[in-house]
């Protein structure tokens, strides 16, 4: 079992690292290479993409969502609401307990005598335990059913060209490899971007690179590195 499990973890590391890498040689191509190169790769012009090329690079590239986290079972919230440093302290001092005021009384050990077994004690540490883990299994729960329907009250979008408009307003989501993307200060990077033109442009990489001072940015050429964060013409996405 722990060697078939080892060998998925090694599939996906392996299918991870060749993802990474391809992305990382398509930043390559598009921060080393011009403008009409790029937009040559990806199928677009300056003037924006049509209907059929949207669908088409989104049914080659996908959607421009985030993958979520995956949600926990009942059985994983459960164990994470009872299990924790504070109930195992409990737990072993309602063992300790357990020992010497039931089982010797119980036993007659070490001159003890069944008149003085008494069961209040781990009565209540395992009272405190429970409602302890009740308390945090359904504020956890509450929270996060909160937090999700925040979310999807939050409607992000972005500026982008399409052949029918100039400067369209769209959901984030609805970005698809190939747009002309608009960007203001202040706005989110809706994704991996090559700069086409930029003026006074400053990105805060802190999150990325840890960087504390804003990084300028420009539309030139830029000389291939070893590290994708160096070039100066691509915005990574979420960065602003």
């Amino acid at each position: 079992m722990n060697n078939k499990k080892k060998r998925v973890n090694l599939q996906r590391t392996v299918e991870k690292t060749v993802i990474r890498d391809e992305q990382n040689s398509r930043i390559t191509f598009a921060a080393t290479n011009p403008t009409g190169a790029v937009l040559e790769r990806l199928h677009s012009k300056l003037t924006g993409l049509n209907e059929e090329a949207v669908e088409a690079s989104r049914s080659v590239n996908g959607t421009n969502r985030v993958a979520k986290e995956k949600q926990k079972t009942l059985a994983e919230r459960l164990a994470g609401a009872f299990i924790n440093p504070f109930t195992a302290i409990l737990f072993c001092l309602a063992i300790v307990s357990a020992v010497t005021d039931m089982i010797f009384p119980t036993l007659g050990l070490f001159g003890c005598v069944p008149e003085d077994f008494d069961c209040l004690t781990v009565v209540i540490i395992l009272t405190m335990v429970a409602i302890s883990g009740v308390l945090r299994f359904v504020q956890e729960s509450r929270s996060g059913s909160a937090a999700e329907k925040l979310l999807d009250m939050i409607t992000t979008t972005c500026t982008v060209t399409r052949e029918h408009a100039p400067k369209d307003e769209i959901p984030l989501d609805e970005v698809v490899v190939g747009d002309i993307v608009h960007l203001s200060a202040g706005d989110m990077i809706p994704a991996d971007v090559r700069i086409l033109e930029a003026k006074d442009l400053f990105v805060s990489q802190a999150g990325l690179t840890g960087e504390s001072e804003p990084i300028e940015k420009t539309p030139f050429v830029a000389d291939k590195s070893d590290s994708v964060t160096d070039y100066t013409n691509i915005l990574k996405m979420f960065f602003s």
